[in-house]
């Protein structure tokens, strides 16, 4: 018994020592989130002029200079809808031409597929000044289509779905085509409930990326009432400096769709990572 007893306290001694580094991460990183809120509700001047986690006074009063003196609804939407938009129209380019580079058989298919990989090297900075000068000659600079086109897919995103088409058996398509579906069929019917997890998971990560870019809204938006939320919120940090609580307001608005989100899809999000890594 004596012996039972101590292996069970060397166990939980283990997990213990295990978890607490764990715990100590968790707890800093989550101290600069807690006090960003924290200070967005306190009364102008209060974060900079003590060093309080927590609001004497909770008040609302940044988040209402933020809606109606300084105009960040319009922004906020224009984030919202730029986005979900190209979240949606990603989704389903990225999982049409992942399926077809996993599943479908056409000439070449495996050396644009290598070349779309190389690709993937090339810092995207790189390719802005002609994708730029593309937009220009279509006529969608100062237009939301501007950001919309060029997000409609992505080389990571073909890849990510393309790799978890990939343990789709070939037997269940094979026998979908012998009882006369069509390839849309079979795509809309067995691909896309198959590979729901990897595409909530790209659905995150594209949904992220387009909340958080700052630097194509900037080049492309050129008018203040197409401005996203980040573009705008760096404007107001420049006009705003040194109004700590209403940076940490705006950034709470930037912040918290996201984690929401997150929340709410991180098992399909989990599903999809762990599985995405299946190889031929």
């Amino acid at each position: 018994m004596r012996r039972v007893a101590a292996s069970r306290h060397g166990a939980r001694l283990a997990t213990a020592l295990l978890y607490a580094p764990l715990v100590a991460l968790a707890v800093l990183t989550l101290v600069p989130l807690l006090w960003m809120v924290s200070a967005s509700l306190m009364p102008s001047g209060e974060a900079t002029a003590s060093a309080r986690l927590l609001p004497r006074t909770v008040t609302l009063e940044q988040y209402r200079t933020l809606f109606t003196r300084l105009n960040v609804a319009r922004a906020l939407a224009n984030s919202t809808v730029l986005a979900t938009a190209v979240t949606a129209i990603s989704l389903v380019v990225n999982a049409l031409a992942g399926y077809a580079f996993a599943k479908l058989r056409f000439a070449g298919r495996d050396r644009l597929f290598r070349l779309l990989l190389g690709a993937l090297v090339i810092p995207a900075q790189v390719a802005m000044l002609p994708l730029f000068l593309m937009m220009r000659e279509l006529r969608l600079v100062d237009t939301y289509w501007g950001v919309i086109v060029p997000g409609m897919a992505s080389i990571f995103g073909i890849f990510l779905v393309r790799q978890y088409a990939l343990s789709i058996p070939q037997s269940l398509l094979d026998a979908a085509r012998i009882d006369g579906a069509s390839e849309l069929r079979i795509f809309g019917s067995i691909v896309v409930p198959f590979c729901t997890p990897v595409l909530v998971t790209l659905a995150i990560f594209t949904f992220m990326g387009t909340w958080n870019d700052f630097l194509w809204p900037l080049i492309v938006l050129t008018g203040e009432d197409r401005q996203t939320l980040p573009v705008a919120l760096a404007n107001l940090a420049g006009e705003h400096v040194q109004d700590v609580e209403l940076m940490m307001a705006g950034a709470v608005l930037t912040v918290l769709p996201i984690i929401v989100m997150f929340l709410a899809l991180q098992r399909y999000y989990i599903e999809g990572i762990v599985s995405g890594s299946v190889k031929e």
